[in-house]
C-alpha cells in the first residue's frame, strides 16, 4: 500500500460524525426542520465548545495553546520528525452565525483532527509537525467583520486591535474571552506554517449538480463592503406635497437598483463570478405617516478580479453624486472592508488533486464566493482548500447538510494532502 495513500484509509466516519454531532449540541436551538446552533464568540456555547475541542485535542495526544484572542492549537509532533521545521497547519472555526447549522466551519475543524488520527494510526513517515486550528470569530456576528482570528494571525490586524474590538452592548473582546476563560497568551503566527489547508462545505450546489465528492477551490473571492448613509427631510405623509419632498428611501431604492444594474453589467462583460448585494437597510424613523428623512445601507460586492468589484464601487459613487444633484439629498460614503480576491497555492492544490487521485475520489475545480480564514493566511503561507457538497446548496441555516459520507471523503483528501506537505523531503 501507498505511504501517502494510506492515512485515507484510516479516517473513521463514525468518529468524525460523533465530534460534529457532539459539538451541534452546544448552542442548540428548537428548530422545526433540520439542526441549528447559535454559538457566538464569548458566550457560554462559545465555551462548551472550545472545552470540547481542546479534550479532542488532549485525548490525540496533541499539545494545545490559546492565543490572546482566543485561536485554539493543537500540535502533533510525528516520530522522527524535526520539531523545530515549520508545521503543516490545517482547521477552520467553531463560531456560527445566529441560528446556523452544524458543518459551517466545523468540518474543517473536526476534519483536520481527524486526518491528523488517521496519520497517527498509519504512522506514515513524516519530517514536519502538524498543527490542528481553530480561529476566533471567523462568521463576524458579534465584535468584527469577521475572519477575526486570522486576520491576527496573519497580521492584518494587531492583538490590542482586536482585543479593544466592542460589541453591541460595548463589551470587548478581550472582556468576553476572558469571561469564557479563552483569552491565552501570545499570538498565533501563521506565517510560520510551511502550509494551510481547510475544509468547507460548499455552501453552493455545484458540486452536487455536478455529482462531484470534492471541490479544489482555485481562488477565493474578494469583497468590498460599503456603508452608505442617505440624507433627506422627514416630513408629514399627508402634509408634505409630493413636490416638496427630500425622500431618502425614495432614493435609497434608486440606488439600489443602480447596485443592481451595474453588477448586472459587469457580469455581461466579464462572466457570472461577480455579485453586488444591498442587504441591509435601516430607514428612521420608520414610521407609516412619516416621509423617509434617513437611510443607512450596507451594500456588499464580490469577485475574483478586483477591477470588477472596483469598477461597481465606482457606479455606486456615481449614482450618490447623481441623486444627491437630482433628488437634493446629502449622502455619506465608507468602505471599511475591502479585500482582493486571493489565488490557492499550486503546491497545495497539487498535493490535494494527487491525494484525491490516490485514493479514487474524483475532483472539480472552483472559486470560493464566500470569504473564509483561509484568504488571510494565504497572505503569508502557502495555502490551499477542499468543498464538500452542501445539500440544495443550503448554509447559515438549520437545514444546512452535507453527508456523512461526504465528510469522510473529503477528510480523506484533507490526510492525504497533509501527508504529502508533511513527508521527509527527499535527500
Amino acid at each position: 500500500m501507498n505511504a501517502i495513500e494510506e492515512p485515507s484509509r484510516c479516517v473513521d466516519e463514525d468518529r468524525l460524525r460523533d465530534d460534529i454531532e457532539t459539538n451541534g449540541e452546544y448552542g442548540a436551538i428548537s428548530v422545526a426542520e433540520g439542526r441549528g446552533r447559535t454559538v457566538l464568540p464569548g458566550t457560554e456555547a462559545n465555551r462548551q465548545v472550545r472545552e470540547y475541542f481542546i479534550e479532542r485535542l488532549e485525548d490525540a495526544g496533541l499539545g494545545t495553546r490559546v492565543d490572546s484572542v482566543g485561536n485554539v492549537v493543537g500540535r502533533w509532533v510525528p516520530d522522527g520528525a524535526d520539531p523545530d521545521a515549520p508545521a503543516v497547519a490545517a482547521g477552520s472555526h467553531l463560531d456560527s452565525v445566529p441560528e446556523g447549522g452544524i458543518f459551517d466551519g466545523v468540518l474543517g475543524v473536526y476534519g483536520a483532527l481527524e486526518a491528523v488520527r488517521a496519520l497517527q494510526e498509519t504512522g506514515v513517515d513524516l519530517g514536519r509537525p502538524v498543527e490542528v486550528v481553530c480561529f476566533t470569530e471567523e462568521e463576524g456576528t458579534r465584535f468584527s467583520n469577521g475572519v477575526l482570528g486570522s486576520a491576527v494571525a496573519s497580521g492584518q490586524q494587531s492583538v490590542e486591535e482586536a482585543l479593544a474590538l466592542e460589541d453591541s452592548e460595548g463589551i470587548t473582546l478581550a472582556d468576553a474571552l476572558t469571561d469564557i476563560d479563552a483569552k491565552g497568551t501570545g499570538r498565533l503566527d501563521a506565517s510560520a506554517w510551511d502550509s494551510w489547508l481547510e475544509i468547507h462545505v460548499e455552501q453552493s450546489s455545484r458540486l452536487e449538480d455536478a455529482n462531484v465528492p470534492v471541490g479544489i477551490v482555485t481562488s477565493i473571492t474578494g469583497t468590498i463592503r460599503c456603508s452608505v448613509d442617505i440624507m433627506g427631510e422627514a416630513d408629514h405623509s399627508g402634509c408634505a406635497a409630493m413636490s416638496e419632498r427630500t425622500d431618502a428611501l425614495a432614493a435609497a431604492s434608486e440606488l439600489v437598483l443602480d447596485v443592481e444594474a451595474a453588477t448586472e453589467d459587469v457580469v455581461t462583460e466579464k462572466g457570472d463570478t461577480v455579485v453586488g448585494t444591498v442587504g441591509k437597510l435601516d430607514v428612521s424613523p420608520n414610521a407609516i405617516n412619516v416621509v423617509p428623512g434617513r437611510v443607512e445601507l450596507g451594500i456588499d460586492i464580490r469577485d475574483v478580479e478586483y477591477d470588477s468589484m472596483a469598477t461597481i464601487v465606482g457606479e455606486v459613487e456615481a449614482s450618490l453624486a447623481r441623486l444627491e444633484a437630482e433628488r437634493g439629498v446629502a449622502t455619506t460614503f465608507e468602505r471599511p472592508y475591502d479585500i482582493e480576491p486571493i489565488a490557492m497555492d499550486d503546491r497545495c492544490t497539487n498535493a490535494l488533486a494527487e491525494a484525491a487521485t490516490e485514493s479514487g475520489i474524483s475532483t472539480m475545480e472552483l472559486h470560493s464566493g464566500a470569504g473564509h480564514d483561509t484568504m488571510h493566511v494565504a497572505k503569508v503561507t502557502d495555502s490551499g482548500m477542499i468543498f464538500a457538497p452542501s445539500r440544495d446548496g443550503i448554509s447559515h441555516n438549520p437545514l444546512e447538510w452535507t453527508d456523512w459520507g461526504s465528510c469522510a471523503t473529503a477528510t480523506r483528501v484533507l490526510a492525504g494532502g497533509i501527508a504529502r506537505l508533511a513527508r521527509t523531503p527527499s535527500v
